[in-house]
């Protein structure tokens, strides 16, 4: 088994990895934060409420927290290559569609099932993905490109919430000839506006699948062909939850993004409400300007920073301080909500600050789920589990996030998230480590 895990690690020496690194990671970020969050705004300027659409939008994100129930069924596949290149085309494929559907009476019902096939995909996308990247890379090499993966894949955030958020609200200024008074006006240029925004998802992301035909690592499976699904999965499983340490591993991977998890489709509802409504007012453009531009930049500094930092000071050393960069700059939001600022340049600096912090620390429990959670013979099937684990806190959070919002208001829902990500604090500064010194080797 060494022997084959050695020989498959060699294979990327013919192919680097910054040639498929970035671009694979920033196809497997895009059907994520386009369900997550860009979905958000396209239905809120399509007239539905904040609560049908903070529930849905969560539900949909259901695979991501289930992929680990077919994640051995993709070990038994020869090359994760093919897995990655097919998804990705399918992922494209389906948001084409949602252009289609937005044109229908009940858009919304045949949306939500669309980018419920989407989901799947994506998420059997993200399985591959990091199977082939645990396979192809070294673990000295999985720490020096960390960076890398976890810049272009929040990448594909800024791009979907910055550029094409940005697009879509000239479109929609264009369609709509400046008139806001009218809502049947404002109802189909944002139909003819998503519309436009869903096509070019697809074919970017069709684009990508065609590109990474050619330019990914094959990603051989390490596991026998003969192994059946059924005992492959129980064995998955049971290996799983008889890991060292893991219910404390549990635990640190759902608290790492409890409060991202809580605000990460509220912001943008927030951004975009009234003054009245104690939002701060803003259009599409303004909201896809602050993301794409500034918050761009500094999450894109903030993630390739964070991957030389931990792989310099190590993971252990580095963890707390991950956290830390990570969680509280959420106390932007609550000072935004209370204060209401008018001023355009403390809002962009908010939202910089924000997003350096989200990149400096994103990559921290990337690397913890790699590193302390997956190694063994399962490594793909138990990221898969990790992550899925993790998607499930973020998807539970997501779920009632429009509720407790509406409930609490802005002012104090700001202020319960940074309550709630106190624990996390305090087990990174304790959680042991069952592979602490290993990794500080190469």
């Amino acid at each position: 088994m060494n022997q084959d895990i050695s020989t498959t690690k060699k294979s990327t020496k013919n192919i680097h990895p910054l040639k498929w690194v970035p671009s694979a990671y920033f196809a497997m970020g895009l059907p994520f934060v386009i369900l997550n969050m860009v979905c958000v705004l396209m239905f809120k300027g399509m007239g539905i409420d904040d609560g049908r659409i903070a529930f849905w939008t969560s539900i949909i994100m259901f695979p991501w927290t289930l992929k680990f129930l077919w994640s051995p069924l993709l070990e038994l596949v020869k090359y994760k290559k093919t897995i990655v290149v097919i998804t990705q085309i399918l992922c494209g494929t389906g948001l084409g569609l949602v252009a289609l559907a937005l044109q229908l009476p009940v858009f919304f019902a045949v949306c939500i099932a669309l980018l419920t096939v989407v989901a799947l995909s994506g998420a059997t996308h993200d399985v591959a993905l990091d199977g082939l990247y645990m396979a192809e890379l070294s673990e000295s090499d999985q720490a020096k490109y960390i960076g890398w993966q976890g810049a272009f894949y929040n990448l594909a955030k800024l791009v979907a919430t910055g550029l094409l958020v940005y697009i879509a609200g000239v479109l929609i200024d264009s369609f709509s000839n400046g008139i806001t008074n009218d809502a049947a006006i404002t109802l189909e240029a944002n139909r003819s506006a998503w519309s436009i925004i869903m096509v070019i998802c697809g074919i970017l992301l069709g684009g990508l699948g065609i590109w990474h035909l050619f330019s990914l690592p094959k990603g051989e499976s390490q596991v026998k062909p003969n192994t059946s699904v059924k005992n492959e999965l129980k064995t998955v499983i049971s290996t799983f939850f008889t890991k060292k340490h893991i219910w404390l591993y549990i635990s640190f991977i759902i608290l790492y993004r409890l409060g991202e998890g809580f605000v990460m489709k509220i912001v943008p509802l927030f951004l975009k409400a009234d003054i009245a409504q104690g939002g701060l007012g803003l259009t599409e453009q303004q909201i896809g300007l602050y993301y794409g531009t500034f918050g761009a930049a500094a999450f894109v500094i903030g993630s390739l920073l964070a991957g030389y930092y931990i792989s310099h000071r190590g993971l252990k050393k580095a963890l707390f301080s991950l956290v830390c960069i990570f969680n509280l700059p959420f106390l932007i939001y609550a000072f935004l909500a209370w204060f209401q600022p008018d001023n355009m340049a403390v809002i962009a600096a908010g939202i910089t600050v924000e997003y350096f912090g989200y990149g400096f620390g994103f990559v921290g429990l990337t690397l913890f789920m790699m590193q302390q959670v997956a190694p063994g013979e399962h490594q793909m099937a138990h990221y898969a589990f990790a992550s899925a684990i993790m998607n499930l806190s973020v998807m539970v959070t997501g779920a009632v996030s429009g509720y407790l919002s509406d409930y609490l208001g802005y002012k104090i829902f700001f202020i319960v998230v940074m309550l709630a990500t106190i624990p996390i604090f305090i087990l990174s500064k304790t959680i042991p480590f069952t592979y602490a010194e290993e990794k500080k080797q190469a």
